[in-house]
């Protein structure tokens, strides 16, 4: 697996990191153990300065995994923000509620249990912020979906861009052929959107950051 970014840098910016909340500590320990995909502590940071700057009144989360980043963007959020949050997998959903209950943003979370390409089509309100982080092949109906449902102005904010270093590698292994397939071919439609002006930054895991023109 390729770095991002070099590996002393890296542990320079660990040294620096201020969290301090236990339950995002312990979060962060139990993705690791279990290898649940969660968003990098850098990236996670720049959302939450994102979020303090922008202040969106309804974010869209595609992925909650287990609400780490749910809970990271909801105690960022002003008083009458909210976040609904979309997420498959049973499993996930049962650990996600009971990290939403402690951490105490169960007023401000709405967590949907379902499959977001069936979810997405059904709403009618639109969003100010909208978080993609889900299976790779779906990234692209996803993101048309997110367009429609994102407002002028809105922001839209796209995990796992550069995918492990890979997007930009002339050796991929195998096992990750397929979804470096899917991400250079949707690299290639979010930066040439006609109603996005959008870059990719080299944060975390490759953050997809767009603004929607009209």
């Amino acid at each position: 697996m390729e770095n991002i970014i070099c590996p002393e840098q890296q542990a320079y910016l660990e040294t620096l990191r201020k969290e301090e909340d236990p339950l995002i500590i312990e979060m962060e320990e139990y993705a690791k153990e279990h290898r649940v995909p969660i968003l990098n502590w850098k990236a996670v940071e720049f959302m939450e300065q994102l979020i303090l700057a922008y202040r969106p009144r309804r974010v869209l989360e595609i992925g909650t995994a287990i609400a780490y980043s749910s809970i990271h963007i909801a105690r960022s959020l002003r008083k009458k923000g909210k976040l609904v949050t979309i997420e498959l997998s049973s499993d996930n959903v049962k650990i996600a509620k009971e990290n939403v209950r402690i951490s105490g943003f169960g007023d401000k979370i709405k967590l949907i249990h379902g499959n977001a390409l069936e979810v997405m089509p059904g709403m009618k309100k639109k969003f100010d912020l909208i978080f993609l982080d889900a299976d790779k092949e779906d990234y692209k109906a996803l993101f048309e979906f997110s367009m429609e449902l994102l407002k002028k102005g809105g922001v839209i904010f796209v995990d796992n861009l550069l995918w492990h270093g890979y997007a930009a590698s002339k050796q991929v292994p195998k096992k990750f052929q397929n979804s470096t397939g899917h991400i250079r071919e949707f690299n290639k439609e979010f930066l040439s959107h006609p109603d996005l002006t959008a870059s990719i930054l080299p944060i975390g895991d490759g953050i997809g950051f767009g603004v929607k023109k009209r």
